[in-house]
């Protein structure tokens, strides 16, 4: 999707004016947000003002603040206790990290509980943080732009289930649609009288009417909430996937529908020692499975895509000035990286300018992914040598980023290991190499040999020591030293040239300034 404020050449580099230093990105370099759920009370502090900021400090505490509210219409008595003791700590916590004044959200159990004002109150008395009782519309909104966060580009239903509730909202070109909201949280759902039959049809009633009011059109689902992930990390355990990073994983309606059939037949403390969910969440998980299976069939998505960006991170997208938001998430935490991490933040352009003749023509997913390994080529030079190959992969595949799916993560970090490593055989991260085609795999390979020559060739610019040339059809890379730089293309340099070449199945020639023939390297 064009960003259409942007001009071409910042639209397709996102390499100049980072936008962490800008003043109104830098007034959000640590925000503290807390969502008081009726399920859980978390407070998240994000750290750094790049489009994809990392979670500098992270808590959660499974209070079950509504548990019972559809029968007793009042807040959990221990519920509300635990999340009172939370809250206490969290401010204690904010205090002792010097954080601006926290955001507070407060969801179903909050605005539903006839309760719900006292407890507020109380809570603004004893901590001084003031709970915002939003209503499920805006609560909808928040947990879309969560997604935005993520996905800038995404297009599709988003559904967020929490204890008591769950909301749906429509996105289309960067923008929140229509929201409803609806009383399919497992809280409400365990006071359903008459058995699984009643309850399947008390939930495909309340669904049809949800399709009714948003449509049946969405190509994609986009799931939030912590019953949602846990069934996404069930479907992996299931399948035997060899990534259990729950951001960006994504299924087809079928593999939902197997899952939960899957589920519904399995000891479920199994289940949860093997996958590492906590009891609390696994109780829900039954009753959330078979709300997402009558949603599932009834609005008939092509793909459902997991979401660990919700109504936290939309908190924080909604203070983001709008040019940090039509940044690409991933390119901008690449260049965060780059300037905290590397040896010399700036080479990852000159890098990547250096290596575009091995792209001409190259789709610009393709450009994304080797802007991004570029900026971060340098970022893990402080691991072990004999690691520092697995060590790039890991971060790669592992870390907080948006804007990457599972294929993508894997492409990158196998392109950073070949950074550091010729050969990936014998590696233990082997099961992961599936979830790329034979194809990704070389060309990972390519880009990581491509950055290993270009990296060493100077300390300030590989241009400066000479240029690359790529004949394809010829099946001919040539590279063409400049005037007095022979000495930088030294016997390792030369190797790796020819490492190079060898990968693009090319006839690898160097080309000195002032000469007419190429001669072979």
């Amino acid at each position: 999707m064009k960003r259409k404020s942007e001009s071409p050449a910042e639209d397709s580099l996102h390499f100049d004016h980072p936008l962490f230093d800008d003043p109104s990105a830098r007034a959000l370099e640590r925000v503290g947000v807390v969502d008081v759920g009726s399920n859980s009370v978390r407070l998240v502090v994000f750290d750094g003002a790049a489009r994809s900021p990392a979670y500098f400090y992270n808590e959660k505490i499974m209070a079950g603040l509504g548990k019972g509210l559809a029968e007793t219409r009042a807040l959990h008595p221990e519920g509300r206790a635990r999340a009172l003791a939370a809250l206490k700590r969290f401010a204690a916590l904010a205090r002792g990290m010097d954080l601006p004044p926290l955001t507070c959200v407060a969801t179903a159990a909050v605005r539903e509980a006839t309760d719900g004002p006292a407890f507020a109150r109380e809570v603004e008395d004893t901590t001084g943080l003031r709970l915002n009782v939003i209503d499920g519309t805006e609560e909808a909104r928040l947990s879309a732009q969560g997604v935005l966060l993520g996905w800038p580009e995404a297009q599709g239903l988003v559904c967020d289930i929490g204890g008591n509730s769950m909301e749906l909202a429509e996105l289309k070109d960067g923008e929140v649609g229509r929201r409803v909201t609806s009383p399919l949280g497992p809280f409400r759902l365990q006071e359903v009288k008459g058995g699984k039959t009643a309850l399947q049809k008390h939930i495909r009633a309340i669904v049809a009417g949800l399709a009714a009011e948003m449509g049946t059109h969405h190509e994609r689902i986009y799931l939030v909430g912590g019953s949602w992930r846990a069934i996404a990390r069930l479907d992996m355990e299931r399948r035997g996937y060899p990534m259990t990073v729950l951001h960006e994983y994504r299924m087809e309606p079928q593999m939902v529908i197997d899952t939960v059939d899957w589920i519904g037949k399995s000891d479920l403390a199994q289940l949860r020692q093997k996958t590492g969910t906590s009891q609390a969440r696994m109780d829900l998980v039954p009753l959330a499975s078979l709300v997402l299976k009558e949603l599932v069939e009834t609005f008939g998505p092509k793909e459902i895509d997991v979401s660990s960006y919700g109504i936290r991170e939309g908190l924080l997208y909604e203070q983001m000035p709008q040019k940090l938001r039509r940044r690409d998430p991933l390119i901008e935490a690449c260049r965060y990286a780059e300037q905290t991490m590397a040896r010399m933040p700036g080479f990852g352009k000159k890098l990547y300018n250096f290596l575009l003749p091995l792209y001409e023509g190259a789709a610009p997913a393709r450009l994304r992914m080797v802007k991004a390994a570029c900026l971060l080529h340098d970022t893990t030079w402080r691991a072990h040598p004999d690691y520092r190959a697995e060590v790039c992969f890991d971060n790669a595949t592992r870390a907080n980023l948006g804007g990457l799916s599972h294929q993508e993560r894997v492409f990158l970090g196998l392109a950073l290991l070949h950074r550091y490593k010729n050969s990936r055989a014998g590696s233990r991260l082997e099961p992961l190499f599936a979830l790329l085609s034979a194809e990704e795999i070389q060309q990972a390979e390519i880009l990581g040999k491509a950055m290993r020559f270009g990296a060493m060739l100077s300390a300030q610019s590989p241009e400066k020591t000479g240029l690359l040339a790529h004949d394809a059809g010829a099946r001919r890379l040539a590279f063409r030293l400049k005037p007095g730089q022979e000495a930088l293309f030294g016997e390792v340099a030369a190797a790796r040239f020819q490492s190079l070449a060898e990968a693009l199945g090319a006839e690898a020639r160097v080309e000195r300034e002032g000469a007419e023939a190429l001669t072979e390297a």
